[in-house]
């Protein structure tokens, strides 16, 4: 058992409640963040222990205020952050690049992107406040951080960015021991995922179910990054249904 601290974001629904979930059974203090009180609560109560001890932060990651409230509110109830995982995402309906809606676009990438960056900053001010200095940072990429789905381009384009975020952090943090990692996740049974399972396109036009695995297993994963000890880190794990279209995809 461990009393880390852990910042979840995303964590009403999908992947962030199953690594919540995960961190949980395993003697974690959590802040627990997302859009909607009562999805948090709703994940606070499928916990083993009810979850009591946990923290429920609503919390807009597009909003550098919000975000800062979430690590303040994190730092008061548990003196530090061992452990953010950057979570929250969002993606948009298939569409043709030509008919992307501007407005989407920028819902996408100040979700995904930037709000992401607010996280990992808001991090690494708390982590290299606190004593002993340091934590460690998991983003979540995507299977599209490697490999793109067709008519995806804004929810492509953000995880790629991620990757960009993952590696400066990662160089950037060493000096104050913080690591940051990646994790790209392929087709968890989450309610983003799910919809695999009904027919997505596929890279020669057509639509195709795809394979779908357990959304518990990503936190399963979560838990063995962090478990780490310091000196060591996963640096990017890919995680996926094991006989989805990727390797070769397209």
């Amino acid at each position: 058992m461990t009393r880390r601290v852990a910042v979840i974001t995303g964590a009403g629904s999908g992947i962030g409640r199953a690594v919540a979930i995960a961190l949980d059974r395993r003697g974690y203090r959590l802040a627990l963040a997302g859009r909607r009180a009562d999805s948090l609560a709703d994940t606070r109560d499928m916990m083993d222990g009810g979850g009591e001890a946990h923290l429920l932060v609503p919390t807009d990651v597009t909003d550098a205020g919000s975000v800062t409230a979430l690590f303040d509110a994190t730092v008061a109830a548990f003196g530090r952050v061992d452990l953010l995982f950057n979570n929250a995402g969002i993606n948009v309906v298939d569409v043709p690049i030509d008919q992307l809606a501007e407005g989407d676009w920028r819902r996408v990438i100040d979700t995904n992107l930037t709000g992401a960056f607010l996280c990992l900053q808001a991090a690494f001010r708390a982590m290299k406040a606190q004593q002993p200095q340091g934590g460690r940072i998991i983003n979540n990429g995507s299977i599209s951080a490697h490999s793109p789905r067709p008519q995806s381009i804004a929810y492509t384009a953000s995880k790629h960015a991620i990757t960009g975020l993952t590696k400066s952090a990662a160089l950037d943090g060493r000096p104050f021991g913080i690591s940051c990692s990646q994790i790209d996740i392929g087709n968890a049974s989450s309610a983003m995922g799910q919809r695999m399972s009904a027919g997505v396109p596929q890279a020669n036009g057509e639509r195709a179910a795809e394979p779908v695995m357990d959304v518990a297993q990503v936190g399963e994963a979560i838990a063995y990054m962090d478990g780490l000890p310091p000196e060591a880190t996963v640096q990017f794990m890919t995680l996926m249904a094991t006989n989805m279209p990727f390797i070769g995809r397209g």
